[in-house]
């Protein structure tokens, strides 16, 4: 049966929600078995360590740009019509909303994505921070804290279509964002090399960024089949969380699209991965010290990302796969907020140099300690 054919039968929603499902799934698991996290990358860089976290982020950064660049030069893509391109951005919200987002993934010990993932394998202190995480998100985006993201992202604005796209700022087109893909893919292979991650650990971090381009094809295919509009878009978390989290409360049902299948199956997928490799362990908050600092990181990731336009996911890793400008600022103001944190919160002034002698997990990875996770 033709993709053509099962949104005759179903409907373009129930569709677009099967794919989320697939996609969430295929990316939970991999991001469990892989760690791929943005904050133990700028922990570990900002540290003096340029090791096997760094190289896992890298892969699936780099995934992320190569394969959706190359969809676009084979012709099976068009993101012009995403909103990370067509819609204003806001300059001023990326760089603000960024640095807070780092700050908030420091204190909170994961970015919106990565507490999804160890929610799912039985960390509450995860659970209840991306809940926190969630209804701040959603008060940013339309409740009492609305007016001051507004204020906020407009103090620089960028008007959509080339202006926002770093390709046509230099004269490039896809294939230069596909050598440029590349190049950084190439980078992290290498990386990943030189700190003996195992295979099959380099296999889920390019999984991870492929599903970005999977999220992208898949709703644009839909686009293109679909009598009745529908949003060009990738992977986020901030907003699609809030939105389902609210529909859950406010609603006896949910409009069907691709965000309402991606969260339960970022969850599903995290959850299955972690019970078939043995991983799943129930952890809590360790004193009110610790339940006060993750409040506080999930409230500024929660109001972050709303301004930025997205998690280190949605605005960074999915806002670059398509050369968006906001994209590249969120995720070096994100980078900077993290490493500044760190060093301040994290370090204390005397800290030896942590030990960067591999330890490997039962799934390939050589990983040097990043406490907190």
């Amino acid at each position: 049966m033709g993709l053509s054919t099962l949104i005759e039968t179903w409907g373009d929603g129930v569709v677009l929600a099967m794919a989320g499902l697939v996609v969430g799934l295929l990316f939970g698991a991999l991001a469990q078995r892989s760690k791929f996290c943005l904050r133990a990358a700028v922990v570990e860089t900002a540290r003096g360590q340029i090791g096997s976290r760094l190289a896992i982020w890298l892969i699936a950064f780099a995934a992320a740009i190569a394969v959706t660049q190359g969809l676009i030069v084979a012709g099976k893509l068009n993101v012009t019509e995403a909103r990370q391109i067509a819609g204003q951005g806001s300059l001023s919200g990326a760089l603000v909303g960024g640095l807070m987002f780092g700050v908030g993934m420091i204190l909170a010990r994961g970015c919106a994505s990565r507490l999804l993932v160890l929610s799912a394998t039985g960390n509450l202190r995860a659970l209840i921070s991306g809940l926190i995480l969630t209804l701040v998100a959603q008060a940013s985006l339309r409740g009492a804290l609305s007016p001051a993201r507004e204020a906020i992202g407009n103090w620089w604005t960028v008007p959509g279509g080339d202006a926002r796209n770093v390709l046509a700022w230099v004269g490039g087109d896809a294939k230069l964002g596909l050598a440029f893909g590349l190049v950084l893919l190439a980078a992290g292979f290498w990386l990943a090399r030189r700190n003996q991650v195992g295979g099959w650990s380099r296999f889920g971090a390019f999984g991870v960024g492929t599903m970005i381009a999977a999220a992208w094809l898949a709703t644009y295919t839909i686009a293109q089949l679909s009598f009745e509009p529908v949003a060009i878009k990738s992977i986020s978390f901030t907003g699609p969380s809030a939105d389902t989290l609210m529909g859950l409360i406010n609603a006896p049902s949910i409009p069907l699209g691709f965000d309402v299948g991606l969260i339960p199956g970022v969850f599903a997928g995290s959850f299955v991965a972690s019970m078939l490799a043995r991983d799943f362990k129930l952890e809590g908050y360790h004193g009110g010290s610790s339940m006060a600092r993750y409040i506080t990181g999930a409230t500024l990731m929660g109001f972050g990302s709303m301004l930025a336009g997205g998690c280190a996911v949605g605005a960074a890793v999915t806002g670059v796969s398509v050369f968006a400008i906001t994209g590249f600022v969120a995720l070096a103001a994100m980078w900077v907020g993290a490493a500044v944190t760190d060093r301040v919160v994290d370090r204390e002034p005397a800290e030896k140099p942590a030990n960067v002698v591999p330890q490997h997990s039962p799934a390939g990875l050589a990983v040097a300690p990043v406490p907190g996770e």
